[in-house]
């Protein structure tokens, strides 16, 4: 038996005091600086998404960066040449609105919560390497998202036009589709509405196909998350069918172009529907009609998408006092305008069927207009419709094509509108190019000018950055507050020198978010945004940690830039993240935190009165990564006792534990231990492999946390029954402590480290390599199998592992005990857990 300590004798777990000397070590001896290049050791990449610097950090933050520390530390000690950089996505609505409201200088209300998040997350221990940061918002790095602004330029990936917007009131300016949940604002949730405005916007519907078919190569995403991105690029299959207007257009336009899925029902068009933004309404509309589609278009403005298109909402429309012609038969149809038609899905126009299509026939059933049929199932020949028949069928009543299935007739019926010059086959995405313009202060000036002569010329690249003026006046709402700034409006055209005029938009923040992750890679270099050697030693990041809300915006936007400047030869890969990891949400009580909630738990707190580890801990140990998270106070507190108990059975039993330099199992033969010293040397070597296989690609890191805690009750049963009153080191004890340290390390990098310094070894725990267990301890000399009955342990039995199913049940049913509650009863089931339990049901009656 041991001879312990007095608690007295051992110095309290004061983590407020260890924590600070630690970071100050490593921030001054260089600890996680990267190496550039290391050919000798494989790279990783770990990263996380990078904050928006709103001042303070909450739990989410700190379960993603915990997440991705832990990766970064592991791969470290498994070694790996480890990339682990942290910087600010910093501009925003929210520094502008603070200079609104405060008459704060966004830059200044910035940097002041970079400065103040910065302190934070240094005090989490994060393994970053802080010479790599990037902030968005400073010049040396918005200068090369204007760099990538003209190369995308350059290449005809960007564009300016006249077109309806999402617009939102409360942001005072546009929104890309991406933005816009369920009709409203992604960022404040008020009613998005339609405004047509002269934007400039990338062309990344080029990249729809490629985004969509390289899809089944990111097996190390979330299933989840390809099948949105799927569903947003949202590929079609079908025919554009040219509709020839009765009489062409003022400006000379002859036709009225739709995209359909189902050429196999043209026969059946009785009406052509335009969305009340579509650009033919002006020129179509007749003056007897004009003072009702002006009403119409003004009341659509203010419906949100969802408001337009919901199903059981009641069909509106007006006719426009035109007509068309079907191609297919010769036949006039008339013209309306109905806010179900969307000028931003296909060409803005629906050839209405209503015998096939739901909402047709409710907009026909509700203006009494004309329903023709033109499939039917074989068996239903000749039956009227009582409701719109949209399944496959056979074809009536259609020229030329009637008794054909539909499959074949959507072919043929392509192959003839081509044939005869007015249609083709045709593919067609949901995803819509993507809008950056914003008319705001705070963000990476659009480096373009207007020149009366010239037209619109891009700004040299010898000339950027174009920076941020001070002289804005933010009280102009709707527009951009740079039109306020004589200083920065007024230029010289990089053409003919002549006066020009600045572009006063800024670009959408995502914009600046969507390459980041390769600024990290070369962030001082002042000659171009990255060297492409080092982008292609480093790329792609190969654990990528964030939210699943950023599913379609963020991810999808690196993916088409990625894809964008491999085709340049800046690149030399498609996709940036080989591996997504989105963490679940930080629960309180059930909900998600909120202030309104009155559940928000602030780090600070959790800081001061528990330490960052107690808190990394924690937030690691309830639940997968992927699952939310509920936070519970006593929870914590159990987790800060853990630490102290590791604390006090380390420091307790010093003298019996000293740790080999090199890592060895201090010469331990596994087959020559027995008793206690065997069992606690298996446990250490089955912590070993079953941590080791926790932290595979799914990182379970809170089954990690449990066998780490089984290891730690192993070694002080241990100390207690099975450790020599010698005072001489303990091999096994030594080997189980060193197992134990460099378990906790990614975890708990400030308690690992600081014991392992104080049990005397060399160097930092966080550089010993990760073990490796002995194989010949992996296997259990003896199990525990529960013998239950109806669920409830009425006994247990101790066995070597490995008997078969029919040895089990013969065990659970000699059991006296078992026989005593059984009362004579047969099992009428028996369920067997090899090596686990037996559960043996009968029934209570």
């Amino acid at each position: 038996m041991s001879a312990e300590k007095s608690p007295l004798q051992i110095e309290a777990y004061r983590p407020q005091e260890i924590e600070p000397r630690w970071q100050s070590h490593w921030e001054t001896s260089g600890q996680y600086k990267t190496c550039v290049r290391d050919d000798a050791r494989p790279k990783y990449y770990a990263l996380s998404m990078f904050p928006y610097p709103s001042g303070r950090l909450h739990m989410g933050h700190v379960r993603n960066y915990a997440i991705t520390d832990v990766i970064a530390r592991v791969k470290k000690m498994q070694g790996f040449n480890v990339l682990h950089p942290m910087g600010y996505d910093s501009f925003g609505l929210p520094a502008e609105n603070a200079a609104i409201q405060h008459g704060i200088p966004p830059a200044r209300w910035t940097m002041d919560n970079i400065a103040y998040m910065t302190t934070q997350l240094k005090a989490l221990g994060l393994m970053y390497d802080w010479d790599r940061a990037v902030y968005t918002c400073r010049s040396d790095y918005y200068r090369w998202t204007q760099w990538l602004f003209l190369y995308l330029y350059k290449h005809g990936l960007a564009y300016k036009k006249e077109a309806p917007v999402n617009w939102c009131d409360d942001c005072a300016t546009v929104l890309a589709n991406e933005q816009v949940i369920d009709g409203q604002c992604w960022r404040h949730g008020s009613p998005v509405v339609k405004k047509n405005l002269n934007q400039w916007f990338f062309k990344i519907t080029d990249y729809a196909e490629r985004l969509l078919d390289n899809l089944p190569q990111l097996t190390g995403w979330p299933e989840k998350v390809t099948l949105m991105q799927r569903n947003w690029i949202g590929r079609s299959t079908g025919a554009e069918l040219r509709f020839a207007l009765e009489s062409p257009t003022a400006d000379g336009q002859t036709h009225i172009a739709v995209f359909t899925t189902r050429p196999d029902t043209a026969f059946g068009v009785t009406y052509m529907v335009l969305a009340p933004e579509h650009p033919l309404v002006d020129a179509l509309t007749t003056p007897e009609n004009r003072d009702a589609v002006d009403a119409y278009r003004a009341e659509a403005r203010n419906k949100t998408e969802i408001e337009r298109t919901a199903a059981d909402r009641e069909k509106t429309g007006v006719p426009l006092g035109a007509f068309c012609v079907n191609p297919f038969n010769g036949e006039k149809i008339p013209v309306w305008i109905a806010d179900y038609a969307l000028a931003d899905y296909g060409s803005g126009a629906v050839m209405a069927v209503p015998a096939h299509d739901e909402r047709d026939w409710a907009f026909a059933s509700r203006f009494n207009l004309p329903v023709r049929q033109v499939i039917t199932r074989p068996s239903a020949v000749g039956a009227p419709l009582q409701e719109a028949y949209t399944e496959s069928g056979v074809l009536i009543d259609c020229d030329g094509f009637s008794a054909m299935d539909s499959e074949s007739a959507k072919e043929a019926m392509t192959r003839f509108a081509q044939e005869k010059g007015f249609g083709e086959a045709r593919v067609q995405y949901r995803l819509r190019d993507w809008l950056i313009s914003r008319q705001r202060y705070w963000g990476a000036p659009i480096p373009v000018v207007y020149c009366e002569a010239c037209g619109p010329r891009p700004v040299a690249e010898c000339d950027l950055p174009v920076t941020l003026p001070e002289d804005v006046d933010f009280s102009i709402k709707g527009r951009s507050p740079l039109e306020s700034s004589p200083t920065f409006l007024q230029t010289i055209c990089p053409d003919c020198g002549k006066p020009a005029r600045r572009e006063t938009d800024t670009m959408d923040t995502f914009v600046c978010s969507s390459w980041y992750y390769l600024r990290f890679l070369d962030p001082h270099n002042d000659q171009r945004p990255f060297d492409p050697a080092v982008i292609r030693h480093w790329m792609p990041v190969d654990q990528y940690v964030g939210g699943v809300e950023h599913a379609i915006l963020h991810l999808l936007y690196s993916r088409f830039l990625m894809m964008a400047l491999r085709d340049g030869g800046w690149t030399s890969h498609d996709e940036p993240f080989a591996h997504l990891l989105t963490q679940g949400m930080v629960l309180k009580d059930g909900a998600k935190m909120s202030k309104s909630k009155g559940n928000i738990v602030d780090p600070d707190d959790i800081l001061r009165e528990y330490g960052a580890d107690t808190a990394r801990f924690f937030i690691l140990s309830d639940s997968p990564p992927q699952a939310d998270f509920d936070w519970k106070d006593s929870a914590v507190e159990g987790c800060f006792k853990f630490l102290m108990r590791v604390w006090r059975l380390v420091l307790d039993h010093k003298s019996h534990i000293a740790l080999a330099a090199d890592g060895a199992a201090s010469g331990i033969v596994y087959e020559s231990l027995s008793g206690d010293a065997r069992r606690l040397y298996q446990r250490a070597n089955q912590t070993i492999d079953g941590v080791t296989r926790d932290l595979g690609e799914s990182f379970q890191f809170n089954t990690m946390i449990s066998k780490i805690r089984e290891l730690a009750a192993a070694m002080g049963k241990y100390v207690k029954e099975g450790l020599s009153s010698s005072a001489a080191p303990d091999p096994v004890l030594s080997h189980a402590t060193r197992v134990l340290l460099l378990m906790l390390a990614p975890i708990t990098p400030h308690l690992a480290e600081e014991l392992w310094h104080r049990l005397g070894a060399e160097g930092s725990v966080h550089t010993h390599p990760w073990p490796v267990a002995d194989v010949a301890a992996l296997q259990a000399d003896q199990v525990e199998v529960a013998l239950q009955i109806n669920g409830k342990v009425r006994d247990r039995v101790t066995i070597t592992p490995g008997l078969s199913r029919d040895e089990l049940e013969c065990l659970a049913l000699a059991s006296d005990k078992i026989q005593s509650f059984l009362g004579g009863k047969t099992p009428g089931k028996i369920i067997i857990v090899p090596d686990k339990l037996v559960n043996l049901v009968v029934s209570i009656v």
